[in-house]
């Protein structure tokens, strides 16, 4: 979230704001293809008849379980699939898609349609290749954290596990504390409250996901504060695991993923049993 979407919020009383999490682009920012990763685009509709699209990484024989991906607020899947494709290589099917007006996708964002398509997308990796109904896993980043909590909480959708990782626990919450993070902003943190929704926030729905999970953050995390990390972990309900990232936003299983991957593996290995 940068410092010009808080000004925004700051100038936009009482009009809503939450639009502005959404920071999309269109075009493919490296392609799994180029560098002989095996993987299928696959099509498939919204509720209210987006075209969604979204990729997957089969793995090599029958798979473990089926993790879904939900990225982040920025550019598309085609920037953020290596954070959860090689799981691919471990065993796993691993599906990652596009929320509406995301790269290949339709439409355009917007809270409830992007909790829409996630709700969409868990119906659809029940569909691929040797997806069984009691082995998907959850995993979602930042934003996309948020959108899976909220799409488990009104499907009522049963992961066997789920993993987030740099997620906030509110919408309001999050901006307010970004907002007070700089000088020029803080005395405006308030208005947090008033210009952004708080309609689909992981705090109405991360108590009641009844499945083991890991929360992932980084104590000096710029974009999502840490103490947002904790609050979500402290809200679930248990079997729960707490993993501190020593620096960035997401990167557990990219700068720090000779670190963070066994962990992931040996958690999900014991989720699927």
């Amino acid at each position: 979230m940068r410092l010009k979407l808080l000004f925004l919020c700051a100038a936009l009383p009482l009009s809503g704001c939450t639009h502005l999490f959404f920071k999309p682009t269109r075009h493919i920012h490296a392609d799994p293809a180029a560098h002989q990763i095996k993987f299928e685009a696959i099509k498939f509709n919204s509720a209210d008849g987006t075209a969604l699209t979204g990729l997957f990484f089969p793995p090599e024989g029958a798979p473990k379980g089926t993790v879904v991906h939900f990225h982040g607020n920025g550019q598309n899947m085609t920037a953020h699939y290596p954070y959860a494709s090689w799981l691919a290589g471990a065993g796993y099917n691993v599906f990652v898609f596009d929320y509406r007006g995301y790269g290949a996708s339709g439409g355009k964002p917007s809270l409830q349609g992007v909790v829409e398509d996630g709700k969409a997308a868990l119906a659809q990796a029940l569909k691929l290749p040797g997806a069984e109904p009691g082995k998907i896993v959850i995993f979602g980043q930042s934003l996309g954290g948020a959108i899976a909590a909220a799409a488990i909480g009104e499907t009522g959708f049963k992961p066997a596990a789920l993993v987030v990782e740099g997620t906030f626990y509110s919408y309001r919450q999050v901006a307010a504390a970004v907002m007070r993070q700089h000088w020029l902003t803080w005395p405006f943190s308030w208005l947090a409250y008033l210009t952004v929704s708080g309609s689909h926030s992981p705090s109405d729905y991360i108590a009641a996901i009844d499945c083991p999970k890991v929360f992932i953050h980084a104590v000096n995390d710029n974009t999502v504060p840490f103490a947002q990390g904790k609050k979500i972990y402290a809200a679930a309900s248990g079997p729960k695991e707490f993993w501190e990232v020593p620096a960035g936003h997401i990167e557990a299983f990219s700068a720090f993923h000779r670190a963070y991957a066994p962990r992931l593996l040996t958690f999900l290995d014991e989720s699927l049993k």
